[in-house]
């Protein structure tokens, strides 16, 4: 009876020796950083002084859905590489505002900065979250003249679920190259998890869109959140990479 209850409180093994409450626990960000939603109050308050200044172009449409919106935040220097910023949570929550925030960094190099909004689950499949966002690229690369920057100098980044966005887009003509930051690039556990309640990942989405094969850097003493701290500041690790992957592009 004993050995039936253990079995019970702690399930079947179903990822890499994890049983559900464990895979669970291992994929929720917010529980693991005990002072996440004071990140996220830092990151509204600091994105809304970027949404307020000059220059700032909010709002902007490039797709059907009324999610389907990018803010556009110029450097003030003609014909600057862009870098587009994807936002994270887990394709089912947060929105592009609380996200303006890193444009700080890139901006202080003469980036411009684009930030899109997307569709969350489960209102549609991540299928379509991926096809959003190249539709963003699309908008921005064929609106380069109006916006002022080099059309062939588009990068793209992303935190959590938008590095996996990143990487999933990579395929796009005008993507010059690539940031994920913290991102998920296999499906299949998540698949397995709580977060599937709203994604119905199928067998298909998790083959076509986990792209396992990318480059890690890790940057010691940051969380899940802190590291976006090294983005949005003008001398910040990952603001540095991305003036490296620029010039190695250029």
């Amino acid at each position: 009876m004993t050995d039936l209850n253990q079995q019970r409180a702690t399930g079947p093994a179903i990822y890499r020796g994890m049983d559900r409450p464990t895979l669970d626990a291992a994929y929720n960000n917010s529980a693991a950083v005990a002072d996440s939603p004071e990140w996220l109050a830092r990151w509204r308050e600091r994105s809304a002084i970027v949404r307020a200044s000059p220059g700032a172009r909010l709002d902007i449409v490039y797709g059907a859905r009324p999610r389907a919106r990018l803010d556009y935040f110029p450097c003030g220097k003609k014909r600057a590489p862009l870098f587009v910023f994807i936002h994270g949570g887990y394709w089912q929550r947060n929105e592009k505002g609380t996200f303006a925030f890193v444009a700080d960094g890139p901006r202080a190099h003469g980036i411009d900065v684009a930030v899109p909004g997307y569709t969350l689950a489960p209102q549609v499949r991540l299928t379509d979250i991926v096809e959003e966002i190249r539709g963003a690229l699309t908008c921005l690369s064929q609106g380069a003249d109006d916006f002022g920057f080099d059309h062939q100098a588009v990068f793209v980044g992303g935190w959590s679920a938008g590095g996996h966005l990143t990487a999933a887009v990579a395929d796009h003509p005008f993507f010059r190259g690539g940031l994920p930051i913290s991102g998920i690039f296999d499906l299949e556990p998540i698949a397995l998890n709580y977060l599937n309640e709203k994604l119905s990942l199928d067998a298909i989405e998790i083959a076509t869109l986990s792209p396992l094969r990318t480059r890690l850097t890790v940057l010691p003493g940051h969380h899940h959140f802190s590291i976006l701290d090294e983005i949005a500041s003008p001398d910040g690790a990952l603001t540095r990479q991305l003036l490296d992957l620029i010039a190695i592009t250029a």
